[in-house]
């Protein structure tokens, strides 16, 4: 199994590996979640002093890395985290006074319009973000101008392509997958509605690779339920060997 040394990669994730790996797991609700938003950020211009919502933050990683590393005022908004529970993250890791946490459900978001100078959304896009609809009514949360940016789980082709979710896929995730797009589906959704313009739509390099670096190094590390879901994880990308499995990195500005 991989050790929790290896998840640090200053060579490559330099600012990511500031950080505890041990810390991270502890936060675990999807995998890499700094390395994803190292890499998206490359295609981001994030500022200090920006107000950023962190949509879908989980157990508060990425919002502890946005008001750290590029000095933003966070909103921490996630629908399955106890507000209490994340505040005591960031308080822990010394940002509480930059970020605020809120329950939101993320088709109810209580936000006034174009309050936020960029969205952003690490492995969470997925739950609520494909529909056709819903660009258009996240979009209105940002400042003209405004940024978003999302990294989520890719395909490398489309599942109606395929006629079917690969079998290893499948046995894991199960229907889930649907929602897992390419890069380019994701430009064509977004660059199609004409209210944003799509700065970026890529898939992460070596994404497959990152992601089973994780996942062993979940295995070493839990002993608890969670251990099994990490081996299952674990064949699932191993059989994968890149050829299906990725995320999406999307960046764009709200025209």
């Amino acid at each position: 199994m991989t050790a929790l040394s290896d998840l640090i990669r200053p060579d490559r994730y330099p600012r990511s590996s500031r950080y505890d790996p041990a810390w991270l797991l502890d936060l675990d609700m999807g995998p890499n979640p700094l390395w994803l938003l190292e890499d998206l950020a490359r295609d981001l211009d994030l500022r200090p002093g920006m107000r950023i919502l962190d949509l879908g933050s989980g157990k508060g990683a990425t919002s502890v890395f946005l008001a750290r590393e590029y000095g933003a005022e966070v909103v921490a908004a996630d629908w399955w985290i106890a507000p209490e529970k994340a505040t005591a993250v960031f308080a822990g890791a010394g940002v509480g006074d930059r970020v605020t946490a809120v329950r939101v459900e993320a088709h109810a978001l209580p936000f006034e319009e174009e309050s936020f100078d960029a969205v952003v959304s690490v492995d969470a896009f997925e739950y609520f973000g494909t529909a056709d609809s819903y660009l258009p009514y996240l979009v209105r949360f940002l400042r003209p101008g405004g940024q978003l940016g999302m990294a989520t789980p890719a395909l490398t082709r489309e599942v109606r392509e395929l006629g079917a979710i690969p079998p290893h896929i499948k046995d894991v995730v199960g229907w889930e997958a649907m929602a897992w797009h390419t890069a380019d589906w994701w430009r064509f959704q977004w660059g199609v509605t004409e209210l944003v313009d799509v700065t970026s739509a890529r898939l992460q390099q070596d994404a497959w690779r990152n992601w089973l670096l994780w996942a062993r190094a979940g295995a070493g590390y839990r002993a608890d339920s969670r251990n099994a879901d990490d081996r299952a994880v674990i064949d699932m990308l191993t059989t994968d060997g890149g050829e299906f499995l990725s995320f999406a990195l999307v960046t764009a500005r709200r025209n």
